[in-house]
């Protein structure tokens, strides 16, 4: 049986004045404090937004579909956790730490095989201290 994710969700604006919604988990703290998942891992969906920069409804559903594969694959074999999505200004990001780059990406594939090819862009980088999910937690904090 999974445990209970709990999250958060606050607005924030890109360096262009464009909304942002971002979302982020609270129940991190098992993965934080484990030396292994020290790499970031951001899963970026550039997409040709509205007006405010957001995703139109076939997109917003597929991407919801997706997140749903990624939730359910990770759940099941936790080599990664997603930390934080971003959504808005013509593009979502998922933001995970994983303890390998190489087996992420083959759960990724995994997750997303029975979708067809998705545009998207990864990036990795060592992440040691979470700064990075420090720094979007301080969105969560602003919020009150």
């Amino acid at each position: 049986m999974s445990e209970q994710q709990t999250w958060w969700t606050a607005p924030t604006q890109s360096e262009s004045g464009r909304l942002i919604m971002v979302t982020g988990r609270k129940d991190v703290k098992k993965w934080m404090e484990n030396p292994k998942f020290s790499i970031r891992v951001e899963v970026t969906w550039p997409y040709d937004g509205d007006a405010s920069g957001m995703p139109d409804t076939p997109t917003s559903t597929l991407m919801e579909e997706v997140q749903e594969a990624l939730n359910a694959c990770f759940s099941k074999d936790p080599v990664a956790v997603l930390t934080g999505i971003f959504t808005g200004d013509g593009e979502r990001n998922w933001i995970f730490y994983t303890l390998s780059t190489h087996i992420f990406g083959r759960k990724l594939n995994e997750a997303l095989a029975e979708f067809p090819l998705l545009p998207l862009n990864i990036y990795c980088e060592n992440d040691p201290d979470w700064m990075e999910y420090k720094e979007m937690s301080e969105a969560e904090i602003n919020m009150d």
